[in-house]
């Protein structure tokens, strides 16, 4: 803990100042010898390396640092997260994970039910993330129907195409996401084109670049006219479902045959925390596996759970306890409250944008993402202004295309940001800009 103030009060920002070469250097000499002859002691090798981890990593907790879907963690969490790392429990057999794999069982049901509250049986997977998930979507609904032609909006995380590129399938059909969503009646055209084979459409409730939510409810119509299947990636916008002033953004989201959620984004937790939900249970079967040393079949029949059909990994670690020790602490309502300071934050920072005139905002947010930049500034001049502030280490913020040009990109996780937070991230960018 020492170690851990010591390096963030040197770093004294967001983000260590003088760039990629300068803190490779600085963590070289810290860490050389990185096996030596004879060793420093825990006390030395504690105090010199998490000092320095801490000196040169990007604080989430920082509200200057905006770049991406990184999450500053609970503390309940992080100290749930302990815990697991010291009981060391691993998810591929009973034997070695007794009371990990009876919570993991409770706690994924009931963050299932969460999406397919009319469901008789919903299921949830605990995945690394959103990647993960979306891969094990891709493989479910391939074994469900053969191989499926997925159809995905130009708007679309690229772990959906390199799912079909892992996975075998053919080249995704994109549709075009003119305003940032997918376009329902080009998706309708699409998918009257692809008549002749077994369809997966996958939709987004969440973008990266600029957090918008697809029409789930529109997209769902189409795929029940045409006979697809609907996956939806909400592992950003997902724990809007906790929210009773935001939810409606996700209507829709239970007619989908599996959805992707990511807690460690808008679910405050230390990475890993992924989540793949499906309306049944029998759903997940085409994942069964045994391993005599792990499952044998007369363990089974005999009542000890079987575990290698909840991943596609063997060794598991219990992410499933942060997770359920967070909902347990907070409740539906802490979460909420999150959730909705959060986005609040986001609308506060597109109100101050708006009031500087030297800035352009793209749109009011949807989620908590933000795209703006200075007003009549070159591309070339938007990428170098972001550059400088990542090597002062003043400020970490993301970028994206849109409409033809590049934008900086904020994206605001922390419910803890202020009006004078805000207020320093945009006079940052005004400064920089000018230089």
């Amino acid at each position: 803990m020492d170690a851990l103030r010591t390096g963030a009060v040197a770093r004294g920002g967001p983000l260590p100042p003088g760039g990629p070469r300068h803190l490779g250097r600085s963590v070289a000499e810290t860490v050389t010898p990185v096996i030596p002859d004879r060793g420093r002691g825990a006390e030395e090798a504690l105090r010199s390396l998490v000092e320095a981890f801490a000196y040169g990593a990007a604080d989430p907790a920082d509200p200057r640092c905006a770049a991406h879907l990184h999450t500053p963690p609970l503390a309940v969490a992080v100290a749930a997260d302990l815990a697991a790392s010291a009981l060391n429990p691993s998810l591929d057999s009973w034997d070695q994970a007794p009371a990990a794999s009876a919570l993991e069982a409770e706690v994924s049901r009931a963050l299932a039910a969460e999406v397919y509250p009319r469901a008789a049986s919903p299921d949830a997977l605990v995945t690394t993330g959103g990647t993960e998930a979306n891969q094990l979507a891709v493989l479910l609904a391939r074994e469900h129907r053969g191989p499926v032609r997925i159809v995905c909006g130009a708007n679309t995380h690229h772990s959906v195409r390199r799912s079909a590129w892992l996975l075998g399938l053919p080249e995704p059909v994109t549709v075009p996401a003119p305003d940032g969503t997918t376009d329902l009646t080009a998706l309708d055209d699409a998918l009257t084109a692809l008549h002749d084979g077994p369809v997966l459409v996958a939709a987004t409730a969440g973008t990266t670049d600029a957090g918008l939510v697809d029409p789930l409810d529109g997209i769902a119509d189409l795929c029940e006219r045409h006979g697809a299947e609907l996956h939806i990636d909400a592992a950003y916008g997902g724990p809007l479902l906790f929210s009773h002033r935001h939810r409606n953004l996700l209507r829709g989201l239970d007619r989908a045959h599996s959805v992707t959620l990511d807690l460690h984004k808008l679910g405050w937790q230390p990475i890993a925390a992924g989540i793949l939900a499906v309306p049944g249970s029998a759903r997940l079967a085409p994942l069964a596996h045994t391993a005599d040393y792990l499952n044998p079949d007369d363990d089974t029949e005999a009542g000890l759970p079987d575990l290698l059909g909840r991943s596609l990994r063997t060794t598991r670690r219990p992410d499933i306890l942060k997770i359920a020790v967070t909902l347990r602490a907070l409740g539906r309502d802490g979460l909420a409250d999150l959730v909705d300071r959060t986005l609040a934050a986001a609308r506060d920072c597109a109100d101050l944008i708006g009031r500087h005139p030297g800035l352009e905002l793209h749109r009011r947010p949807v989620l908590s993402t933000l795209l703006f930049r200075p007003r009549g500034a070159s591309d070339a001049a938007v990428a170098g202004l972001r550059r400088r502030l990542l090597h002062d280490g003043r400020a970490v913020l993301g970028r994206a295309h849109a409409d033809g040009r590049l934008w900086l990109k904020a994206t605001l996780l922390n419910p803890h940001t202020t009006a004078d937070d805000l207020d320093t991230l945009i006079a940052l960018v005004e400064g920089h800009s000018t230089r």
